[in-house]
């Protein structure tokens, strides 16, 4: 698959086969495809948490708060992907430009990891609703949960979405 076919395929899944398991080799791609990413400073200000069986199912439970993400409990696999500090250089660079740089090296990494789990056959959902603290306590961490990625395989005849996005034209200005 070329980068957009991998575009046009990968998209949020909410129906996962529970009775299928992420092969390790399918795994470790798609966290060397994040590790891979680029960062501020290559800083990486970023962690990987895979959970399976019941730490999985704790952190599906951090993700289902008010009713939403009911279908986090059937994937397989979820990745939480908590805050690490900056390194030096980035940390000056974020404080002079009052820029959040690891907000923006989290979303880089989650998009590479994403995109490998779709050229690996796998379907993935980034979740940005959770309850931090119950995740954090169920992964014993002690930095900030900024996402939760489940992944595995879809549902059979789970059908491919169409894409509804803005016109190129609304989002494209090109200046001399």
């Amino acid at each position: 698959m070329n980068f957009l076919e991998i575009a046009q395929a990968r998209q949020s899944c909410r129906a996962y086969d529970e009775g299928r398991t992420v092969e390790p080799e399918k795994l470790t791609a798609v966290l060397e495809a994040a590790r891979l990413a680029p960062s501020a400073c290559n800083g990486q200000p970023y962690h990987f948490t895979v959970c399976r069986g019941e730490t999985a199912k704790a952190v599906a439970a951090g993700v289902s708060g008010m009713g939403m993400n009911k279908f986090a409990a059937q994937a397989p696999v979820l990745i939480v992907v908590s805050e690490k500090p900056y390194v030096k250089s980035a940390a000056l660079g974020a404080r002079v430009k009052n820029n959040d740089y690891r907000s923006i090296d989290i979303g880089i990494a989650a998009a590479y990891l994403t995109a490998e789990a779709t050229a690996q056959g796998l379907s993935t959902c980034i979740l940005g609703w959770l309850d931090d603290k119950k995740i954090r306590e169920a992964c014993s961490l002690d930095q900030p949960v900024r996402l939760v990625i489940t992944l595995g395989y879809a549902r059979e005849g789970d059908p491919l979405r169409p894409k509804k996005r803005k016109e190129l034209s609304e989002l494209v200005t090109y200046m001399q």
